[in-house]
């Protein structure tokens, strides 16, 4: 069995990498609850105004985007297949769609 390395003191979280040039632009939407409730599999650290959720619900996945400012403004991708979704959320961590 291997050893678990501890974190250094000061991680937090994952952060998306800078948009990189020709990213593929997300069709962001109004959040519909289509379901009561949602779980989310991965997110990026909320120590920034914007982040990120990869979710899962009645057996589709999909992509929230939350905006800080005063409130929180909460936007989200289509629901996908598990695999698309998958694609989606790597292509924004590595700044490659916004």
């Amino acid at each position: 069995m291997t050893a678990v390395l501890p974190l250094p003191a000061e991680y937090h979280g994952i952060h998306p990498a800078p948009t990189q040039a020709g990213y593929e632009r997300v069709d962001w939407r109004e959040p519909v609850p289509r379901t009561a409730r949602v779980r989310v599999l991965k997110h990026t650290c909320d120590c920034r105004p914007l982040a990120y959720e990869l979710c899962q619900a009645g057996g589709l996945s999909f992509v929230r985007r939350l905006y800080q400012t005063d409130g929180v403004v909460t936007a989200e991708t289509e629901w996908l297949r598990a695999v698309l979704a998958e694609q989606l959320w790597f292509k924004i961590l590595l700044g490659q769609a916004r």
